[in-house]
């Protein structure tokens, strides 16, 4: 008994680590951007930041440290796979960063409802997904509540949601490309490895746009730049992927899910009250509050769907210590898809909604039977 109470304790400690640092991550991204507070608008040289850290870590774990072994990565796979994942990966970093120089924390996380629609989108564009009946009115509902809440919104900014919206849908096409590419490739990637290759990739990727469009803007004499605050802010975001692996190693993608809605719930509050013009009103909580029937109503139609075909409860995921063995194939399958543990079902990068934070590890994510991992990873 002791040892149930200590292991519910500890997941719930994961649980709390991981609200307060994605919500931290956000805080202090919206606090190092805006010109009203540290005053460093350059959301691409942020960006870059975030990609050149989180890639010497990964290099240093995967060289130096040896903590895992780098996979068989032939240049056919890096040109074709890895280089249009990271740019799509920094993309969507890239723009959703921007969108904290144009609207409030607020109104972004109502933004944020749209990606199990971006997802759902791109996964029947590119084929990966059916286009039913019922996930389509879901998608149509959610549409509705952040319309509603868009037209709620006092600080309303087109620039602002345009980078936001192109940002959800960048990080969705990612996902699809996931599947699609590194499936089929039979690539499997661990977090720390998805570190390794993508994180240098991004990096490269973002320096033409920066040299362009924020190189010659920096004036280095009116820029403040401490060295502390942006290595907190990169060290804050980096931890945010290992909590979020821990965390869906220990509890599942349902719980998870509940975790990131309440989040979401506790982030609109605490931004209104740090960030003044980040002013919610009635009617951006109503559609907010339809965003988010919809998204629960797809989660259900999604669980239920599992449970048809998966025996397991849906919110089962053992725990298996990834570090022990140092084989980058034995949890990760694809760059946001955690597989076949220990011969458990696993979990699709297709049908999966990221946190924004860390979209290198799904956050909140929906189960798939086996039968399910066969036909996506056939397609």
């Amino acid at each position: 008994m002791k040892m149930i109470n200590s292991q519910l304790v500890l997941t719930y400690f994961y649980i709390f680590i991981y609200i307060c640092l994605s919500s931290g991550v956000i805080l202090f991204n919206k606090w190092v951007l805006s010109p009203k507070y540290f005053k460093f608008p350059f959301p691409i040289t942020l960006t870059m930041i975030h990609m050149g850290f989180s890639g010497a870590v990964a290099i240093l774990l995967v060289r130096v440290f040896k903590v895992v072994q780098p996979v068989k990565m032939t240049f056919q796979i890096y040109a074709t796979c890895v280089i249009p994942i990271s740019a799509f990966f920094a993309s969507s970093l890239w723009f959703g960063n921007t969108a904290y120089l144009y609207i409030s924390v607020a109104f972004i996380q109502m933004l944020k409802a749209l990606m199990p629609v971006a997802t759902f989108v791109m996964a029947v564009i590119c084929a990966t997904d059916k286009l039913r009946c019922d996930l389509f009115l879901n998608m149509l509902l959610v549409s509705v509540g952040v319309v509603i809440s868009s037209y709620g919104e006092i600080h309303f900014n087109v620039i602002g949601t345009v980078y936001q919206v192109t940002g959800i849908f960048a990080e969705a096409l990612r996902l699809v490309l996931t599947q699609v590419l590194l499936q089929k490739k039979g690539l499997t990637l661990n977090p720390v490895t998805s570190l390794y290759y993508i994180a240098p990739c991004s990096f490269l990727f973002l320096f033409v746009p920066w040299y362009v469009l924020e190189k010659p803007e920096m004036d280095l004499s009116h820029i403040q730049f401490n060295f502390w605050i942006f290595f907190s802010n990169a060290v804050c975001a980096l931890a945010l992927n290992f909590v979020i692996f821990l965390v869906i190693g220990r509890t599942g993608a349902v719980t998870i899910r509940v975790a990131g809605v309440l989040k979401d719930w506790i982030l609109i509050a605490l931004s209104t009250i740090i960030f003044p013009e980040s002013t919610i009103t009635g009617l951006n909580i109503i559609g907010y509050g339809i965003a988010l029937s919809g998204v629960v109503m797809y989660n259900y139609l999604k669980v239920k769907d599992v449970k048809a075909s998966n025996p397991l409860p849906a919110d089962a995921l053992p725990v298996k210590d990834w570090k022990a063995d140092k084989r980058s194939s034995d949890l990760y399958k694809g760059d946001s898809d955690i597989s076949n543990i220990d011969g458990h079902k696993g979990i699709t990068a297709s049908e999966s909604v990221v946190d924004e934070e860390a979209p290198l590890l799904s956050s909140r994510v929906s189960y798939v039977g086996r039968g399910q991992m066969n036909n996506l990873s056939s397609r």
